[in-house]
C-alpha cells in the first residue's frame, strides 16, 4: 500500500525493521545512540552547540506544541506574562490557540485566509498595535491547506519588535529551511518523528536556546509539558537519559531515518524531492480535470489539495476506499471550509510513485464516473 498522507508518512524497510528489536531505555548502551539523535537534530536546525538544546518529549505533535507554549509563555496573571499572537491561516493554528487558552494563556488572533501565507507587513501592524504580545506562533506548513508561512521572513518582524516566537514546524522540519543561528528570537522549533524525517510517530522534539530554557524554569504548569524540567533532567542524569519511558524503538527507528536523511543530502535534499513530487501532482490532477485549491506560487512542498468534484457519484469515502482498492491510501477528512481532498507528497516516496498515485486516481474516478468535464 502506498500511504499519501502528510504523516505518518511511508518509511523504507530498514526504518520500519529497526523496531523490531527490544531495547531497555535505562541501558547506558543505548545512551550514546540517543545522544547522537540529539545532536544531530540540533545541527539540522542550525543551532550551536552549548547554546541550543534538543529536548525530546513522547506523544504527538500537539504535546510537544503545547509543550513549548507553557514552558516559554507564562499564563495570565504571574510575572511577566504575555500574549501569543496566532496568524489563523490554517486547521493547525486553530489547534495552536486551542492548546494555548487550555493552558491558560492569552491569544490574540490575527485573521488570514488558508490560501496563502501571512505576510511580514500583517504581524507588523499587529505586534505595533498591541504591545501586550510577547509571542508570536506561527505554523511553518499548514498541513490543512497546503500553505507555507514565511518562517525567516515573520523572524525578522518578530525580532525587530524585540519579541519572541514559537514555531510550528512539525509537517516542516527536514524539508523546509530553517536555521537557529539566524533566527534568535525563536524561543522554541518544535517538529516530530514522522514526518519530513521520515521515522516512525511516537517522538517530538524541541530545539530552544538553552538560556532561555533555563529562564523557563517553573512556568510551565505541567510536569509532563515542562521542556525545562527536559533540559533539567538532561543536565542532572545526562543527555542519553529520558525523564519518563520513551517510546524506544520508534527513537531508534528515527535514529536509522536520521542517518539516511544525512546521507541522502539533508533538508535540501529531500526539498528537492519533495517539491518535485509535488509538482507532478499538482499537474497530474489538473490532467485528471481536477481544480487545485491552492495557486502554484501559494503551493507548499508537502501536501496538495484539490477541490471534490461537484458530481453526484463523487463521495469522500468512497472515493478513498476507490484509490486503496488500487493501492493508495490518502487522508479521509479535509480541514477546509470548501469540500476539498488531500495527498501527501512526502515520505519515502518519488516521482514514480506519485505517477502510480496519479493513474490510481484516474482509475477511482472513472468507477465513481466522474469525467474529467465533471471534475473541473
Amino acid at each position: 500500500m502506498l500511504l499519501l498522507i502528510p504523516g505518518p508518512v511511508q518509511t523504507r524497510p530498514e526504518v520500519r525493521a529497526a523496531m523490531a528489536v527490544d531495547i531497555a531505555p535505562w541501558d547506558r548502551d543505548f545512551f550514546p545512540e540517543y545522544i547522537a539523535i540529539r545532536e544531530k537534530l540540533r545541527d539540522v536546525a542550525g543551532g550551536v552547540a552549548g547554546q541550543h538544546a534538543c529536548l525530546p518529549l513522547q506523544g504527538a505533535g500537539h504535546f510537544i506544541t503545547e509543550a513549548a507554549i507553557r514552558s516559554f509563555i507564562p499564563p495570565q496573571g504571574q510575572p511577566g506574562a504575555g500574549r501569543l499572537l496566532i496568524p489563523m491561516n490554517g486547521a493547525y493554528a486553530e489547534r495552536m490557540a486551542r492548546l494555548a487558552r487550555e493552558a491558560g494563556r492569552a491569544v490574540v488572533t490575527l485573521p488570514c485566509p488558508d490560501t496563502r501565507g501571512v505576510t511580514p507587513a500583517e504581524i507588523a501592524l499587529a505586534l505595533a498595535a498591541d504591545p501586550a504580545i510577547s509571542h508570536v506562533g506561527v505554523v511553518y506548513s499548514e498541513t490543512g491547506s497546503g500553505i507555507v508561512n514565511d518562517v525567516p521572513a515573520i523572524g525578522a518582524v518578530v525580532r525587530e519588535h524585540g519579541r519572541r516566537m514559537i514555531v510550528d514546524a512539525v509537517s516542516a522540519f527536514g524539508a523546509l529551511p530553517f536555521d537557529l543561528k539566524a533566527q534568535p528570537e525563536v524561543d522554541a522549533v518544535v517538529f516530530t518523528s514522522n514526518k519530513c524525517i521520515e521515522g516512525l510517530p511516537g517522538l517530538g522534539f524541541a530545539i530552544c536556546p538553552v538560556e532561555r530554557v533555563e529562564q523557563a524554569a517553573g512556568q510551565a504548569g505541567s510536569w509532563s509539558f515542562d521542556l525545562a524540567d527536559v533540559y533539567a533532567t538532561a543536565q542532572r542524569a545526562g543527555w542519553g537519559s529520558f525523564r519518563f519511558t520513551p517510546p524506544v524503538q520508534a527513537l531508534h527507528a528515527f535514529g536509522i531515518a536520521l542517518d539516511i536523511f544525512l546521507a541522502e543530502g539533508g533538508q535540501p535534499a529531500r526539498l528537492a524531492r519533495y517539491r518535485e513530487n509535488c509538482r507532478i501532482l499538482y499537474e497530474g490532477g489538473r490532467a485528471l480535470g481536477l481544480k487545485p485549491y491552492l495557486d502554484w506560487k501559494q503551493q507548499g512542498p508537502i501536501i496538495a489539495l484539490f477541490h471534490q468534484p461537484e458530481h453526484p457519484g463523487f463521495g469522500l469515502q468512497r472515493f478513498v476506499d476507490a484509490l486503496k482498492r488500487r493501492g493508495v491510501l490518502i487522508s479521509n477528512f479535509h480541514n477546509t471550509v470548501e469540500p476539498t481532498f488531500r495527498i501527501g507528497c512526502i515520505g519515502h516516496v518519488g516521482p514514480d510513485e506519485i505517477r502510480f498515485a496519479l493513474g490510481a486516481m484516474r482509475g477511482a474516478l472513472d468507477e465513481l464516473g466522474v469525467r474529467r468535464r465533471d471534475a473541473a
